[in-house]
This record gives structure tokens, sequence and C-alpha cells, in this order.
């Protein structure tokens, strides 16, 4: 890789808590850059990812994509988080108000902006910031666990600042609904979502016929997945439709949402993946990144709810391929690594950075089987996607 990369963290970061009953622990953040560090990923001599601080995003730009209404109502539940709001869906047990809940907010998002613009000004070739990805807000309510939509602010950011076109791929488990809002009736933005089924999860979007408002037809891609779907049937669809469509829109950079709760020990969702798979993907998001746009490449977290068994190793994977130097699966996590988290938790954490899986997939040239859940999904999506991109969806 040529160019620097880094990750966009302080650990004040972490201050976005919904409390000690909410899956999205803040924990799996200070767990991912532990292991980071102690495996020398970031912060040691041979390290490729600077460490950055994280700037504080204004109101100004939070309101580039949320509306002044949904500002004021986090700024007031920040102050009073005893309430309930649900018309800007805060204070739910999805979305419980904490103090400082704005700032937090405000926070993470700061850090998606500072990631795309250190990428788009060449200080820095690749830039991540785990803890953004919040994908699920809308304009003008929170969602799923989001209150801020750190992705969507920062693609208004590119945009803004010169960029003419940007892919946006999302591999979290759930639908990206959030960001495909926000850009639904924009040519410039193509947004690639591969989650399991909305027949089956939140937030019950996300099918292959929503492929754009009618200024942008086919900038919207959703690959709705069987649950059950595990490394291989997951490659498989990856490959039969991010990479054809991304060559063909030549995006300037590519931004990309990486919630790791696809993972079969994840408690909220159905999917089958081991982080085998999912370090396979990180390393074709990376090659594709530097295949169309000379390695712009701009990297979030997302969900992931497996805090000591999966997330942690999932994301230092992704950070050392951020940095250049991916890692070998079988590395041993590090005894001080796991003593903390005996520690801590006094749970014995994974002894390796592998689930001990090869990856491996049937690529979509050699043909598709309508027999197949899977396979009629991946057809059913390049049928409707493919063709307003210009490309022929049959094999």
């Amino acid at each position: 890789m040529a160019g620097r990369a880094c990750v966009v963290f302080d650990k004040t970061l972490t201050d976005y808590d919904f409390g000690p009953s909410h899956p999205m622990s803040p924990l799996r953040v200070d767990l991912t850059m532990r292991l980071a560090e102690s495996l020398g990923v970031v912060g040691g001599p041979r390290s490729t990812l600077d460490v950055v601080n994280a700037p504080m995003a204004t109101d100004e730009q939070v309101a580039t994509v949320h509306t002044a209404e949904l500002i004021e109502a986090v700024k007031a539940m920040s102050l009073d988080p005893y309430q309930v709001d649900e018309v800007h869906g805060l204070g739910t047990d999805d979305n419980p108000a904490f103090e400082g809940m704005h700032t937090a907010a405000s926070h993470i998002v700061g850090a998606s902006v500072e990631a795309a613009r250190r990428v788009w000004s060449g200080e820095h070739l690749h830039a991540a910031n785990i803890t953004g990805g919040l994908h699920h807000a809308m304009p003008d309510r929170a969602s799923g666990f989001c209150i801020y939509n750190d992705v969507a602010v920062a693609i208004r950011w590119l945009l803004d600042n010169g960029a003419e076109r940007v892919v946006y791929v999302d591999v979290d488990v759930h639908h990206g609904d959030g960001v495909e809002k926000v850009f639904y009736d924009d040519p410039r933005v193509l947004t690639v979502s591969l989650h399991e089924t909305g027949q089956m999860l939140f937030p019950g979007t996300g099918f292959p016929a929503d492929t754009g408002g009618p200024d942008a037809q086919g900038s919207a891609v959703n690959v709705a997945l069987p649950p059950g779907t595990a490394d291989a049937g997951w490659l498989r669809a990856f490959h039969a439709v991010v990479p054809p469509l991304v060559r063909e829109f030549k995006p300037d950079v590519l931004v990309t949402q990486h919630g790791c709760d696809s993972h079969i020990d994840d408690p909220l969702a159905h999917l089958s993946l081991t982080v085998d798979g999912q370090r396979a993907a990180y390393l074709a998001l990376h090659d594709l990144a530097h295949e169309v746009c000379d390695g712009r490449w701009v990297v979030t977290g997302g969900g992931g709810y497996s805090v000591v068994d999966v997330v942690p190793r999932a994301w230092t994977h992704l950070l050392a391929i951020v940095g250049g130097s991916p890692l070998d699966p079988h590395t041993e996590t590090p005894d001080d690594w796991r003593e903390h988290v005996r520690t801590l938790l006094g749970r014995t954490a994974p002894f390796r950075l592998t689930d001990g899986r090869t990856p491996a997939y049937r690529d979509w040239a050699e043909g598709y089987d309508p027999s197949t859940w899977l396979d009629r999904a991946i057809h059913a999506t390049r049928e409707a996607a493919f063709p307003p991109n210009g490309l022929d969806y049959l094999p």
C-alpha cells in the first residue's frame, strides 16, 4: 500500500453509551483498541496506522443531514434524559437518552468527517473510525441505536468538498436504511447494502426492488440475504454484486460500513459468518478501493454485539487491513489482552484471531441455482440494479 493510513480515535468517543443493559456496549470499542495496540496494529514502532484525534462536529455539520428539530430534541434530552420523545425516536428501548448524548453523538460524527477529510485531502490514503457507522439514523429521527448518522454526514462532506461520485458499501447484518434514505435520489452516491432480509430482521426494509428515486434509478442496491447465510454464501453474494457495480460507477472515494453482527455468534441476528469470512470481505473492499479510486477509502464500524468473542477480533483485522499490514488469522491473542478480559469480565477470551475457517465461495459466473433462496436473492438484486447501471444481470 502506498501512503499512510490512520484511525481517528480518542477514548472519549466511548462516551456514546446507552447504559449497562444496552447491547451496544462501548466496551467493544475499548477491547478492540486494546487488542489492536497489544498486537502492534496501532501505537507500536512498526505500526502503519497513525492514531489521530477526533474533532467535535459542529451543529452546522450535523445539520447537513439532520433537521434542526431533531438536533434540538437531542440537546433537550441530553439535559433531561428521563423522558420519551417518540416523534424523534428518543428515550425508547433502542435509543435511551443519556446525559451528554448530543455531545457524544456529535463527536462520532466529527470523527467520521475527519476520516473523510484526511482521505479527500490526501493526508492519509485510508482512514477509519470504528466508533462510527451509525447507519440507521434518519434525517428527522434517531433509530436502531443511532442518534446521528455520521456516515451520511461524512459522505455529504465529501460531496460538498469536490467529490463527484461516492460509493457506500454496508456489510452490517442490518439494512443501511438511514444512509440509503439520505441519498436515495442523489445520482452521485451509490449505496450498496448486504444484509439479512427485512422479512426477518430490523429495520424490515432493503429489498431488491428498492433501487433509488426517480432522479437516481439504480443508485440504491440491496442484497437481502436469507437467515443462516454463512461465509461461502455471503461471499458469493458479495462478489456477484459489489465489484461489478463499483467498477462501473467509478467512484472518487469508497466509504464502507463494517458492522460485524453478521457473525454466527451475534445475539441480535441470524447470519452465520465467521471472523474469517468477515476478514475476507475487508480484504476485498480494500482491493476495490485501490482498483477503482486510487486507494481512497473511508472506513467505519457499525453493529456487533458479541462484545468479547467477535468484535475485537473482527475490527482488529479491519484496522490491520486499513493499515496495509493484514494479520495472519492464526495469530494468537496476546496474554495481556486475555488477562484483561478475564480480570474485567471473568470470561475467557478467544485464543486466536481466527475461527478456524478458510473462506471460499462459488463464483456467480459458474451459474445460479434458482431452487435456493440465496441464489434467488442474488439474482433478484442483479436483475433490479444492474440494468440501470449499464450492466448485464445474467451470469
